[in-house]
Formats: structure tokens, C-alpha cells, sequence
């Protein structure tokens, strides 16, 4: 079973908790809810915010309740690289291979709206979680991924793709200038943003319980079955609601529950770290990042406005052993052979920063839910009608969560199918997709490693 262990390691979003951290809204659990959210994370939060906006505007009261196993945005949200950051090619050049331009235009300009969505909440809401409008670049560091990313923004650019105009593009006798990246063989960069995310989640979990949500933390899920009158009983470690619908916010924890989805969502877990630099004078990077060193290796980071950076990825030590990260759910340790990659990152990477004295200032784990074919699943759970999910980000929730949770409130207060909602067509959640035997995540390790996946994954 991949429930959350107890004892996770502490992520430096985790550093001012706010005071819902471990709430029970009662004492006891309620006996019945219209709808329970399993996760408190970055999904289940947003998914509350959007069924509160859309039963108030349509005068369809809801009661809701979310139930969380450990801490509120205790798992991946809580322990990301903080970016949000759209990606404006690659997986829309997947999507235009193999699903045609439509789907393309559907996957790269969703994401790309998150980051206006978030800008236009945090300031209407006067959200206090460090919100930054940015451009990210994306670095190559060999010119396999230069020329990569280079084909495809040029088959979206052809396709007519609208968020390939917004990708600036430096070739190799530029990029190194423009990115401040030794080594550079070519940059794109386009908008993005990034935000301190508990911070973020809690500001939306504490509005839903001000706003009458039942909120349980400590209190894991351990299943969901069949009630009359076609509702489900959600049964914890502390009794059971009755609901009619039940909405999976469970990403990497989801098999648990759902074991249909053991294929289809698997946990991975990642390693993050904080850097800092004593220094006043250490450069000053007006962009977040993603640096791809080598194949199957790649590193992102954020520099904040305090001056530190925030810097995930670490492949490059640990992506060959697959049982350091696929199919893991423990958080409570570090990644062994990567636990000091970090240290003298910005001086190895960044130009300027040689004598800036950064040091590593914290390292944690995270456990995020990557699907089989690289996209989210979002709708009704085949098969069981009244439980839906959201879940299955891959590692890239922030720039996919927000309106993904709005679509999942507009299927449940409105009672519009998974058809009708702005969703792009590759993130439903269809018996297809659970049944595809592909795994893109295993296959790019055994392209890159030159290895055969184990017999038993």
C-alpha cells in the first residue's frame, strides 16, 4: 500500500506553519458531507476554492469536507521547487506528435494560463506567499536537448501553437550571455512565475474553513466503499462520512485507494534543496531555471526574494537506480547518493557566483504521482460514479492544478461531463488510459540507462 509515512524529512516551505497546519475543524468526524476531498495539498485546496465560487454564484449550497493523512500540504505541493513554470513545447510537441495540433494548443496554452489565473488570485486576495511574475530559461547544456527543443518549438511554431511565440530563443553564441549558464549551448525562455506554495495552500484551505469547510488532518483515508442510495462511505483511521461524491486530491497516494490506477499514477520521489548566499554581491538572477546537463538529467530552481535559491533535481547521481525513485513513498529520508549534489551548485553552474561562498542550507524529499503517459488524470473515476480524481501531475502540478481543480467543481456543482469543462482532452481520466500498458516514465530510464525495466515493475 503507498500510504504517507509518519516522519517526513522538512522541506523549507514547512518552516512558518500556519495555524490550520494540523486543524480539526470537530472534534469528531462529520457523519455526512455532499463531497469529501482526500488530500490537502495544492488539488484538494484548489478543488474546495472552486466548489465554494461555483455553488455561491449558482445558489447550490454544498457542505464539504477534506480529509488529509498527515499535515495540510504536507506531501509534494509542500515539498516542490516552488515554480510555476508552463511548459510551452515539450509536452505540446508530444501532444502535436501524437494527438494532432488541437490537443497541442489545448496542453501548452492551459498551462500557460495558470500563471495569469494565480497572479489575478493572489492579488484580488492580497495573498501574502511571495507570488513573482518571472521569465523562465530553459538551458541546454548539450546539444542533443538544444536541438530537441529547437525541432519542436519549430514544428509548434509551424502548427500554428500559440504559445510558441512567446518563447524568446538564444542559439549557442548567445546563450551563455543571456543565461548567465557556463557552458550554455542554447536558452529559451518564456513567462512563468514562482511562490512560497504552502503558503499558497494554506491561504485557500484557511478562506474554505472560514468559509464553513470541515477540515481533518492526521486522519488517512484507508478506503472508500459503497453506501446506499448510491453514496460512498470514506473510512479513516477515525470513522467514516457518508458522501455523494468522493474526489480523489490523492496524486502519488491514489493506487491506495484506487488500485485501478497502480499502472496509471505511481509514486517517484524527488529531492529538493535550499541554497543560500552570505554574500550581498552574489549575481542576482532575474529568471527561474531549468538546466538540462545531460540526458535523463535535468535541474530546476528559483532564485526568491530573499536572496536564496531554491534548486530540485539531482538525476544525475541517482536516476540510474530505480529503486531510489520509482515506485517510492517514502519521504522520511534523504536520497543517499545524491544528498550532497547540491553543495557548490551555483558556483559549478552560474557565472559570477564562483566566489559568492553559497552553501547548502537545507535538502529534502518529496513524493509526487507520475502517470503513465506524462498527463494528469482529471474526471469521473471509470466505473464509479460519484468519485472523481485529480491527480497524477508528473512532477509539473503547479502549472496544471489550479484549473484542473476548477473543471473538477464545475463536473460536480454544475454537473457538466468531462466533455464539456475547459480541460485539454489528454487529461481525462478514460478506461483507455488506465488499460495502455506504455509507461513513458520507465521507457525514457531504459533509453537513457540502456537498460531493460525490471520484469516486476
Amino acid at each position: 500500500m503507498t500510504f504517507p509515512v509518519q516522519k517526513s524529512t522538512l522541506p523549507f516551505w514547512r518552516t512558518e506553519l500556519h495555524p490550520l497546519d494540523t486543524h480539526r475543524s470537530t472534534e469528531e468526524l462529520p457523519s455526512e458531507a455532499d463531497v469529501v476531498i482526500i488530500g490537502a495539498g495544492y488539488s484538494g485546496a484548489s478543488i474546495a476554492h472552486h466548489l465554494l465560487e461555483k455553488s455561491k454564484a449558482s445558489n447550490k449550497p454544498l457542505s464539504i469536507a477534506i480529509v488529509e493523512a498527515r499535515e495540510a500540504c504536507s506531501g509534494a505541493t509542500g515539498r516542490n521547487g516552488g515554480h510555476l513554470k508552463p511548459d510551452p513545447y515539450m509536452r505540446a510537441a508530444g501532444a502535436l506528435q501524437k494527438y494532432g495540433k488541437e490537443a497541442a494548443e489545448e496542453v501548452a496554452s492551459f498551462e500557460a494560463r495558470q500563471v495569469k489565473e494565480i497572479k489575478d488570485l493572489v492579488e484580488k486576495e492580497s495573498i501574502d506567499c511571495d507570488f513573482v511574475v518571472t521569465r523562465a530559461s530553459d538551458v541546454c547544456l548539450y546539444e542533443d536537448a538544444h536541438q530537441e527543443l529547437k525541432r519542436g518549438l519549430q514544428q509548434l511554431k509551424k502548427a500554428g501553437v500559440s504559445t510558441a511565440d512567446g518563447v524568446f530563443y538564444s542559439d549557442s553564441r548567445t546563450a551563455e550571455g543571456v543565461s548567465g549558464v557556463k557552458g550554455a549551448k542554447g536558452c529559451f525562455s518564456y513567462p512563468a512565475g514562482h511562490v512560497w506554495p504552502y503558503k499558497l495552500v494554506l491561504h485557500l484551505l484557511s478562506k474554505a474553513v472560514s468559509a464553513g469547510v470541515n477540515l481533518q488532518t492526521t486522519t488517512p483515508v484507508t478506503s472508500v466503499t459503497s453506501a446506499d442510495n448510491g453514496k460512498w462511505n470514506v473510512n479513516t483511521s477515525r470513522g467514516s462520512i457518508r458522501a455523494s461524491k468522493v474526489i480523489y486530491a490523492s496524486n502519488a497516494y491514489t493506487s491506495s485507494l484506487l488500485p485501478e490506477f497502480k499502472k496509471s499514477i505511481v509514486p517517484v520521489r524527488g529531492i529538493c534543496s535550499r541554497i543560500v548566499a552570505p554574500k550581498v554581491d552574489a549575481p542576482f538572477l532575474s529568471n527561474s531555471y531549468i538546466l538540462r546537463i545531460a540526458p535523463g538529467e535535468y535541474d530546476y530552481l528559483i532564485h526568491r526574494t530573499d536572496g536564496s535559491i531554491v534548486v530540485g533535481g539531482a538525476r544525475r547521481d541517482f536516476f540510474s537506480q530505480l529503486d531510489q525513485w520509482y515506485n517510492v513513498t517514502d519521504d522520511s529520508k534523504l536520497i543517499e547518493p545524491a544528498k550532497h549534489y547540491f553543495d557548490n551548485y551555483m558556483q559549478r553552474h552560474f557565472k559570477g557566483w564562483e566566489s559568492s561562498g553559497a552553501y547548502t542550507d537545507k535538502v529534502w524529499t518529496g513524493i509526487m504521482g507520475y502517470s503513465s503517459d506524462g498527463f494528469p488524470h482529471i474526471g469521473e473515476v471509470p466505473g464509479k460514479a460519484g468519485q472523481l480524481i485529480c491527480a497524477g501531475f508528473s512532477g509539473h502540478g503547479m502549472p496544471q492544478i489550479y484549473l484542473s481543480a476548477k473543471a473538477i467543481a464545475d463536473m460536480v456543482v454544475n454537473g457538466q461531463a468531462v466533455e464539456e469543462v475547459d480541460l485539454p482532452r489528454v487529461y481525462r481520466t478514460l478506461r483507455e488510459r488506465l488499460e495502455d500498458e506504455g509507461n513513458v516514465t520507465l521507457e525514457s530510464w531504459a533509453k537513457v540507462t540502456k537498460k531493460a525495466v525490471p520484469p516486476k515493475l
